[in-house]
């Protein structure tokens, strides 16, 4: 493959009520099969995803939070509203969210946006990649992939990473078991995490600061074969059950 990577320059700071996939559009002649890559943080924006932080009241487990990570009471509230389950509270917060995704602080955010103010998730992003989908299909007329991502750190790493939380159009795993490799062996374990190693690497291209780019195209991607059970079950997630074990001995 020879991939063309790059990113949608020219997208004004993103407000609440904007048409992000028709603003898309004017700025990028789309292909098929391309795949385009939305930040969170921008089709949030868009759709109203944020919270003033002067209208919160923070409970008493955020109160309580709070005191042991050093953050404000009520962006630690916000953090909690986020959640559907905390799997640690300190050093920092890691919660579930209702979605499936385990991430630092819900993935609550105060970058990029006004001081005074956070930008939550997508509440099922798996749907806001469809939306976007079906938009640029009606706008443009091309059949487009799309991954929303985010920002995630990793466990026993240091740095943060890319990651997609919703996609449409593709599987999330390239499921390789069953194929074989090149001495003839049968692949009984691979399964690619095909859209989070697109996602990293258009956050590289995002950038982190004050670049702004929130989307990234990808053109001459193949396609590929697999399923989108991303995430690890209860009963298969180790990582999760000892955190839990930890938490109740506490």
């Amino acid at each position: 493959m020879e991939i063309q990577v790059f990113g949608v320059r020219g997208l004004p700071l993103i407000r609440q009520g904007d048409d992000l996939p028709g603003m898309i559009c004017e700025l990028v002649a789309f292909e098929d099969g391309d795949i385009l890559t939305v930040a969170s943080s921008v089709y949030s924006k868009a759709k109203g995803l944020t919270r003033d932080l002067e209208s919160i009241v923070p409970g008493a487990d955020a109160v309580r939070i709070a005191g042991k990570t050093g953050e404000d009471p009520r962006f630690v509230q916000a953090v909690l509203d986020s959640s559907a389950a905390i799997l640690l509270e300190d050093p920092f917060i890691l919660s579930e969210l209702p979605f499936g995704h385990i991430g630092v602080r819900a993935g609550v955010d105060h970058s990029n946006i006004e001081d005074g103010r956070v930008i939550l998730l997508p509440p099922d992003p798996m749907a806001a990649a469809a939306e976007i989908r079906d938009a640029i299909d009606r706008i443009s007329g091309r059949d487009v992939r799309v991954i929303i991502t985010d920002t995630c750190g990793r466990a026993f790493r240091r740095g943060q990473t890319g990651i997609a939380i919703g996609w449409a159009g593709m599987t999330a795993i390239y499921d390789y078991r069953g194929d074989t490799d090149l001495f003839g062996h049968v692949l009984t374990i691979t399964e690619e995490a095909v859209v989070d190693e697109i996602a990293a690497f258009a956050n590289f291209v995002m950038g982190e600061s004050h670049e702004g780019v929130p989307a990234v195209v990808f053109r001459n991607c193949h396609t590929w074969k697999g399923h989108d059970a991303v995430y690890f079950t209860p009963e298969e997630d180790i990582i999760r059950a000892a955190l839990l074990k930890e938490h109740k001995k506490d």
